[in-house]
C-alpha cells in the first residue's frame, strides 16, 4: 500500500503509520507457536486482539479505512473457508518477512489464535472434497482466492500464499531459523506485546516508514545519510477511554535522535500557524520528544475526535 504526504507535521507520521496497520483491536501476546512459524528475517509484525476489535466504533472505522486489499483478501478467505473467525478468532497476527535470494520484496504471513471448531471445519473440507498438501506431518488445505490455511495445533493456525505458509512452517519445524532467535526484536515484544495493539519494525521497515512519514522533508534532510542511523520502531494503540497511540523510534546516537524531534517540533508549530481547527487541535494532543536515542511520537484524543480525524482531508490526503 502506497503513502502520499501532502504536509508534513507530527500528525502525519501518525497517520502514515496508521496506515500501515492491517486491522486494529485490543492486544493479546503471540503463543510460543505463534511466534515460532514468524520467519527470521522479518521486516515488520502486526498483533491484534480480533474479537475485542468489535467493541470499538473507532477501531471498526480506522480498519474499513486503512485494511489493505491483500490483507482484506487474506481475512476473506478465512471466512468463506467455513471459519467462524468473528466468533472464534481471539488474535490476529500479520508478518511480512523477506525472502533470502528473491527479488520479490517480503511476503506475508498471517497467524490467527482463538478456539477453532476443528473437527466442524475438517468436516466441511472433507464434504466439499477440499484435498490437502502435505508438508512433514502438516497438511495445508487450499482456501479462497488461492489462498492456503495449515493448523498448526487446534488453537492457531497460519494462513496466506502458498510460499508464505510453507515459510512459516519450515520456521516452526526447526527447517529453517525463525524469528525467536532474534533476541533483539524479541526484546522489544516485551515492552509492547500487553498492549491494544502492537507492532515491531526492525531497520529497514523503519526506514521505509520514516521515508514515507517525513515526505519532502525527507528530502531536505538527506535522508540517504540519516536513514541508517534509523535501527528499529515499535508502536501500540489502546481504543479505551478514548484513542491512544504511541511510537518509539530507536536511532543509533542521540544527535539525530534529537535533530529528528527538534525538526518535527518545527514542523508542527508551522502548520499550527496555518492549519485548519481540526488540524491544531490534532497537534495539540500529539507530543514529541527524544531521549537516550529514542524518538517518541505520543497522540491521544477521545472517540468523536478520532472519528472526525479519519473523515477529514487531512487523513484522505495522507491514505489512498
Amino acid at each position: 500500500m502506497e503513502l502520499t504526504l501532502r504536509i508534513f507535521t507530527p500528525h502525519t507520521l501518525i497517520l502514515a503509520t496508521l496506515a500501515l496497520i492491517p486491522s486494529i483491536a485490543f492486544g493479546a501476546a503471540l503463543s510460543i507457536d505463534a511466534k515460532s512459524a514468524i520467519p527470521h528475517d522479518v521486516q515488520q509484525i502486526i498483533v491484534v486482539d480480533y474479537r475485542a476489535m468489535q467493541n470499538s466504533p473507532a477501531a471498526m472505522s480506522l480498519k474499513d479505512r486503512v485494511l489493505p486489499p491483500e490483507l482484506k483478501r487474506l481475512e476473506t478467505a478465512l471466512k468463506t473457508s467455513g471459519m467462524k473467525v468473528d466468533r472464534d478468532a481471539d488474535v490476529l497476527a500479520f508478518a511480512a518477512f523477506r525472502v533470502s535470494g528473491s527479488t520479490e520484496g517480503t511476503r506475508t504471513v498471517g497467524i490467527a489464535q482463538g478456539q477453532f471448531q476443528t473437527r466442524t471445519i475438517m468436516a466441511r473440507f472433507a464434504k466439499d472434497k477440499v484435498k490437502p498438501t502435505i508438508l512433514r506431518n502438516n497438511s495445508i488445505y487450499p482456501m479462497a482466492s488461492g489462498s492456503v490455511v495449515a493448523f498448526l495445533n487446534q488453537t492457531t493456525m497460519v494462513f496466506g500464499d502458498k510460499d508464505a505458509v510453507k515459510a512459516a512452517l519450515d520456521a516452526r519445524d526447526g527447517m529453517t531459523t525463525n524469528f525467536m532467535t532474534d533476541s533483539d526484536m524479541i526484546n522489544e515484544m516485551i515492552a509492547v506485546d500487553s498492549r491494544a495493539i502492537w507492532s515491531l519494525l526492525d531497520q529497514k521497515g523503519t526506514q521505509t516508514m520514516m521515508l514515507s512519514a517525513l515526505g519532502q522533508a525527507s528530502q531536505l534532510a538527506d535522508y540517504d545519510t540519516i536513514k541508517s542511523r534509523f535501527k528499529s520502531s515499535r508502536y501500540t494503540m489502546d481504543f479505551q477511554n478514548g484513542v491512544r497511540f504511541e511510537m518509539a523510534v530507536v536511532m543509533s546516537d542521540t544527535v539525530t535522535a534529537a535533530t529528528v524531534a527538534t525538526l518535527m517540533k518545527g514542523a508542527a508549530l508551522l502548520q499550527k500557524s496555518t492549519g485548519t481547527p481540526l488540524e491544531k487541535t490534532a497537534l495539540d494532543q500529539t507530543t514529541i520528544d527524544s531521549s537516550a536515542g529514542t524518538l517518541s511520537v505520543n497522540y491521544s484524543s477521545s472517540d468523536s475526535e478520532f472519528a472526525s480525524l479519519l473523515n477529514s482531508p487531512l487523513f484522505q490526503s495522507v491514505v489512498h
